[in-house]
């Protein structure tokens, strides 16, 4: 199993317009696709600006590439991300799994 993690950053003021973008594009996006295992989208906010970290886990490379394209360590980004948000990782992480409960 894959997982792989992304960060953005919004201004607080935006980050529930945010929260609702994301599980309007990104969460179908993650979750409709092959091999999907499971996504965790998650917000700290912290003074004028909220960060969001996604957590997806994948069954193999193929499936992460089915959702990220052929460079999976580009980040995936959304017609409207550029509203929202104020700075972001245009690469993700990586990580294989090899012990779970």
């Amino acid at each position: 199993m894959i997982v792989r993690t992304w960060r953005g950053w919004t201004h607080a003021a935006d980050a529930e317009a945010y929260e609702s973008y994301l599980m309007s594009t990104g969460f179908p996006g993650y979750t409709a696709t092959p091999g999907n295992k499971g996504v965790q989208f998650t917000r700290r906010d912290a003074g004028d600006r909220a960060e969001f970290f996604l957590i997806s886990l994948w069954e193999s490379w193929d499936a992460v590439r089915a959702f990220a394209g052929e460079d999976p360590g580009k980040a995936v980004f959304y017609p409207e991300d550029e509203a929202y948000l104020v700075d972001r990782e245009l690469t993700v992480d990586h990580y294989e799994v090899f012990a779970s409960a």
